[in-house]
């Protein structure tokens, strides 16, 4: 499976150039699956410190669903990207993926916003396992990592994050490499705000090993050799 992990700088309420910057990213060649990092096309924080992103909540079948289907359809592969998403008085954060038909394949809430995230609706539901492609995928964003317990079995874990890390080392490595599964991980690049914990998007296959890391905001391409299932 040759899949893409999409670093897109911090920017905030700039929904139009990220969607644009997405099909460049996409426009360089063709591959399986491609994921989008957390919150990235509404940005995480406002330059200001503001994370309370309710403005830009909207629903499941909202504009940035079909803008979406739209880019896996032009493209033709498995597009995953972020979504805000409103359902009656609840924000949650969401992401959403379409196959290349344009059809939604995966959809997942966040189930422990970060402590900044008081504006998001904890998901109630679990990590779904869904089949793309033979093969058995889930997802997890960002912080939901730090319960790592609670995973599903499956080959692939899809893991947008926004991450944030004081650390001189970046403890993503570690803990990723335990999870047991092939890992795509589409970080947040350095943008504005900037803060420690950008960049270094990734790729591991199954036993953990790094395929690929990126030093700055663009795409990541790697074939992540997974187990199908027959």
């Amino acid at each position: 499976m040759r899949v893409a992990a999409l670093e897109l700088p911090a920017r905030f309420d700039r929904v139009a150039e990220n969607l644009e910057l997405v099909g460049s990213l996409l426009a360089r060649g063709s591959c399986d699956l491609a994921l989008m990092p957390e919150a990235s096309l509404t940005g995480y924080v406002s330059p200001e410190r503001d994370f309370d992103l309710t403005r830009f909540a909207e629903p499941r079948d909202g504009p940035t669903a079909h803008a979406l289907a739209e880019l896996a359809k032009k493209h033709g592969t498995h597009l995953v990207g972020p979504l805000i998403e409103r359902e009656g008085d609840r924000v949650y954060n969401a992401m959403i993926g379409f196959d290349r038909k344009g059809r939604e394949f995966i959809h997942y809430r966040k189930r422990h916003p970060w402590y900044p995230e008081t504006w998001a609706t904890p998901g109630d539901g679990p990590h779904p396992v869904v089949i793309a492609l033979g093969v058995r995928v889930t997802i997890a964003i960002c912080f939901d990592i730090q319960f790592a317990s609670e995973l599903p079995a499956a080959d692939l874990l899809l893991f947008p994050s926004a991450w944030v890390d004081d650390r001189a080392a970046d403890s993503r490595a570690e803990i990723l490499s335990k999870v047991g599964m092939a890992v795509v991980n589409a970080n947040w690049g350095v943008g504005e705000p900037r803060v420690p914990g950008q960049g270094g998007s990734r790729i591991l296959d199954g036993t953990g090993g790094l395929h690929v890391m990126a030093a700055s905001a663009g795409r990541i391409d790697a074939d992540c050799v997974v187990a199908t299932v027959a």
